[in-house]
């Protein structure tokens, strides 16, 4: 049975080991030690470690077969330290991984004044934390050249599920941008996002890079008006971009400096992803029946 080794143990971790287990030996990386009883319940051999300190990294070389990296860089700096450490431990065993897949984020095409793109535009990463996204994708390119590890690059929108919606911002009544100054966002269910790393390991190629993206093309205001009309909630007042950099945290305007549709071909061609939830109206009715099942 081929090993699998999980870093990152997020809500989209949990997904992917919920289609894993049975089929592989899952091990999850996890820096709290009271994550282990419910990891292990879930199928997976929980290994206590932290990106932050490489001495307890150790144990990792020559451990998986196939490592899916999901880790988020640190929260400063312009290098991301973490997947550095990672892969010096990775490469201190006897053998390597087959297979690396790493889940980066598709801020790193920076603003792109709401043009339709794919995975050939340059990367061009406008927020520090982007930018320690761009770091990642390099070192992790460079290494698997290096290596001949196949590395594969998923680059992944706002994340979202049943239990991710930002109906606390609609409650909040926060403002979005008026049509003239409105972006242009990309979405992935959470669900979709992990079929698409299992898809990367089957069918993921060396160096290349995967927009995983839904077919949905909306602004940013249209996507919390639908929500807010399918929830029952007021719309979020509409106002200008200097009017909303007076209420917003900078973070918050951060996202509304970039624009871009992002396609997805490539998942659909190469890693042979059918979506379950093809746009945002698919996941919001999902969110839906399951809201209506507990009630």
């Amino acid at each position: 049975m081929q090993k699998i080794l999980i870093v990152g143990s997020g809500d989209v971790a949990r997904r992917i080991l919920l289609q894993l287990a049975g089929h592989y030996r899952v091990f999850a990386l996890l820096r709290k030690a009271e994550k282990q009883a419910d990891w292990r319940f879930a199928g997976a051999i929980p290994l206590l470690a932290d990106l932050d300190q490489r001495s307890s990294l150790d144990r990792l070389s020559g451990l998986a077969d196939i490592v899916l990296h999901l880790a988020p860089p640190p929260t400063q700096g312009t290098r991301d330290t973490r997947t550095r450490h990672l892969l010096a431990a990775l490469g201190k065993g006897k053998s390597l991984p087959r297979r690396l897949i790493y889940v980066s984020t598709t801020g790193v095409y920076g603003n792109c004044s709401g043009a339709k793109i794919d995975e050939t535009r340059r990367v061009l990463a406008e927020s520090p934390r982007a930018g320690r996204r761009v770091d990642a994708e390099r070192v992790l390119r460079a290494w698997g050249r290096q290596t001949g590890v196949t590395v594969s690059i998923l680059r992944a929108p706002g994340i979202y599920a049943a239990d991710r919606l930002p109906l606390e911002r609609l409650e909040k009544g926060l403002p979005m941008l008026v049509a003239e100054d409105d972006v242009y966002t990309n979405h992935i269910h959470a669900n979709d996002l992990a079929a698409a790393c299992i898809a990367a390991i089957r069918h993921g190629q060396a160096n290349r890079t995967y927009n995983v993206v839904d077919d949905s093309a909306l602004k940013m205001s249209d996507y919390f008006i639908r929500l807010a009309d399918a929830f029952g909630l007021p719309h979020p007042p509409q106002v200008s971009r200097v009017q909303a950099a007076s209420v917003l945290s900078p973070m918050q305007m951060s996202f509304m400096r970039e624009s871009r549709q992002i396609g997805n071909r490539r998942i659909k061609n190469e890693l042979k992803l059918r979506l379950a939830f093809p746009t945002v109206a698919d996941g919001i009715a999902d969110a839906l029946k399951g809201k209506a099942a507990c009630s």
